[in-house]
């Protein structure tokens, strides 16, 4: 049998590939609000992010997000970020 192939995708923060499973898709969708997609299946535009506060702190920083998504993104979609690190921290 062939081995499963694990799709990659790049950060936008960090430009470094990795499984998608280890990134947090942003997307925005067709009625132009901004989300975190968890699930990484909503329809729209999609932006990756790694789950590392440095990362997001940039992509902030730099507006990535907005410039990927082409939308303004809301503060809350950050700190909803920051939490899912802390969260992630909390985990190892």
């Amino acid at each position: 049998m062939k081995p499963k192939k694990i799709p990659q995708r790049m950060c936008i923060a960090c430009q470094e590939m990795k499984n998608k499973k280890e990134l947090i898709r942003v997307v925005r969708i067709p009625t132009a609000e901004v989300q975190v997609d968890l699930s990484g299946k909503k329809s729209g535009r999609g932006a990756y992010v790694c789950l590392n506060k440095l990362c997001i702190e940039k992509a902030r920083k730099e507006k990535r997000l907005e410039r990927v998504l082409k939308e303004e993104v809301p503060a809350e979609i950050y700190t909803q970020l920051l939490e899912l690190t802390e969260v992630e921290d909390a985990k190892n």
